[in-house]
């Protein structure tokens, strides 16, 4: 996976990075996978505006992703790698030997052809999914769970990857995109392999319409509104505003708002960094 620079042929082009899709092999979704997305456009049952700066966009249709990986022992084969419009990632389509088709996240490295297998007794290579008790320490995995058979909660975006460091009784200790290190039950599984198209960060939209295709409508900023409507608001001229904070009043830029008794924190090792 790479990027490509446009030409300026417009303003709206000038500064635009998009990826060049070259791992891409279907472009039409598997039918028996997609559902319709019913979007609210930040408004409730009410028709009331409850959420702020959502809404248009294009339409999509959800591809449904196997994220726990529970048919153990079923060995699949790699169909086709996909687009799809509601994460960064790639997709990759999986055709089982017992005729079921499902999708799952495209770790890097996978290929076509290529057979993928879940449980206990498959081996620690790209797109197999094992318990974390099963995979070798030091090795890079993602889709990672935090409860057994819950599905895959961490890890997901394009380009992320976790790394297995130790073991702890029924525990094993993991390295977190974020700088977090943690500990998981052992039981949880993960995928092996880091997640696919790792130059989605290089990637640069180029225009303000590129959000408004996503659904996403121009934030505006407290500062500029009133004193009736935001703590920045109001002042002379063109007042700072005061201290950051957000609509409600509690102070942004590093004021700590995890709860200090929250059940969580005796896993955490060490805090990910900032």
């Amino acid at each position: 996976m790479a990027v490509r620079k446009l030409n300026p042929t417009t303003p709206g082009q000038r500064h635009k990075v998009i990826g060049t899709f070259d791992t891409i092999t279907a472009s039409a979704p598997e039918k028996s996978l997609i559902f319709g997305i019913n979007r609210s456009g930040g408004r409730n049952n009410d028709g009331k505006m409850t959420m702020r700066y959502i809404g248009g966009g294009s339409k999509r249709k959800y591809r449904v992703i196997d994220f726990k990986r529970e048919k153990d022992g079923v060995p699949a084969v790699v169909k086709t790698v996909e687009y799809d419009p509601n994460r960064s990632a790639r997709i990759a389509l999986l055709f089982y030997a017992d005729g079921e088709k499902r999708y799952i996240i495209a770790p890097n490295g996978l290929q076509v052809g290529q057979t993928v297998l879940s449980g206990v007794d498959a081996p620690p290579e790209i797109g197999n999914a094992l318990p974390l008790q099963n995979i070798p320490l030091g090795t890079i995995v993602h889709n990672v769970e935090l409860k057994p058979g819950q599905g895959a909660a961490l890890v997901r975006s394009a380009g992320t990857f976790a790394q297995v460091t130790s073991r702890e009784d029924k525990y094993v200790i993991i390295k977190l995109p974020s700088g977090e290190t943690r500990m998981i039950l052992c039981t949880c599984k993960a995928t092996i392999g880091s997640v696919g198209n790792s130059d989605h960060a290089l990637e640069r939209s180029g225009k303000a319409g590129r959000s408004r295709w996503l659904g996403r409508r121009p934030r505006v900023r407290g500062v500029v509104m009133n004193p009736v409507d935001h703590p920045m608001g109001g002042g002379e001229g063109r007042a700072s505003g005061g201290h950051p904070r957000s609509r409600k009043g509690l102070l942004a830029k590093g004021y700590k708002t995890r709860a200090p008794k929250k059940a969580s924190s005796k896993y955490i090792i060490e805090r990910k960094k900032k």
